[in-house]
């Protein structure tokens, strides 16, 4: 079977050893400008902003192979545009090359709702922001804390924290207004149950502060029986507060007996 190479000398065979893989490495290397297109090159068209069957469809009829690289969630952007290509538009690259394409999801992620109950309304904002939220309305209340974040809301309702939301929805806040300029009398609570005392403050544009009750299961039944401030000052003449205070109280469950003092009035 060998004997054709056998028979003959061993110089012969290394010459021709040595000629064959001469002429591979030459059809090799000549062959290199056809499986390469060497010198064929093509210029990168835009795709970016058109739907991904848009781009899809140009990219290849341009020579490119198309490959999703990424999506990510734009609220401002439609679903599935794409929103960057790599290689980057009119740049010019060898044809057969694969373009990289970065599209917009067509479901936004969910992201857990934060606990921005006590934050300044700029901080707020920028927390956010920086979780793909929207900031909606803003609805301000008397409480002395200025531009602070009261309640977080969630399409007209209270919104817990870590929550899971749809990034791109809109968060609204209930934001404390300060202390109000106008003054008034302060109110007189004692007596009062805590819940009744409660209404009767906020409707006056106060907000309730400390509450001081020591073994009472049922607060909301419980009497209040000191109050700070004071209605009235040592010299009985009324004291005053302003929109936006707090008022501390302390209850117990038995209804307290209140004086009958004079009081001085305000104008006196």
């Amino acid at each position: 079977m060998f004997k054709f190479i056998t028979h003959r000398p061993l110089w012969l065979n290394m010459l021709a050893g040595v000629l064959i893989a001469v002429a591979v490495l030459f059809i090799f290397i000549f062959s290199l400008n056809w499986i390469t297109h060497h010198d064929e090159s093509k210029t990168v068209p835009s795709v970016a902003g058109k739907t991904f069957e848009e781009a899809e469809k140009i990219l290849e009829n341009a020579g490119f192979e198309v490959e999703i690289q990424d999506s990510i969630y734009v609220d401002t952007v439609k679903p599935l545009l794409v929103l960057r290509q790599v290689p980057e538009a009119d740049e010019i690259v060898k044809v057969n090359r694969t373009v990289y394409l970065t599209i917009n999801r067509a479901v936004p992620p969910s992201v857990e709702m934060p606990n921005l109950v006590g934050f300044s309304f700029r901080s707020a904002e920028m927390e956010l922001k920086n979780m793909g939220l929207r900031v909606g309305d803003t609805i301000y209340e008397s409480n002395f804390a200025k531009n602070a974040v009261l309640r977080q809301m969630y399409k007209g309702n209270i919104i817990a924290p870590g929550t899971k939301i749809r990034m791109g929805s809109t968060i609204s806040f209930v934001l404390g207004s300060g202390v109000g300029s106008e003054k008034f009398v302060v109110p007189n609570l004692v007596g009062m149950t805590y819940c009744d005392a409660k209404a009767l403050i906020e409707s006056n544009g106060l907000m309730m502060g400390a509450v001081i009750a020591t073994d009472i299961t049922d607060t909301c039944s419980a009497y209040i029986y000191r109050q700070s401030p004071e209605r009235y000052d040592e010299e009985r003449k009324f004291r005053y507060i302003r929109t936006g205070q707090l008022m501390d109280v302390w209850l117990q469950t038995e209804k307290p007996v209140t004086d009958s003092l004079p009081v001085t009035s305000p104008d006196e």
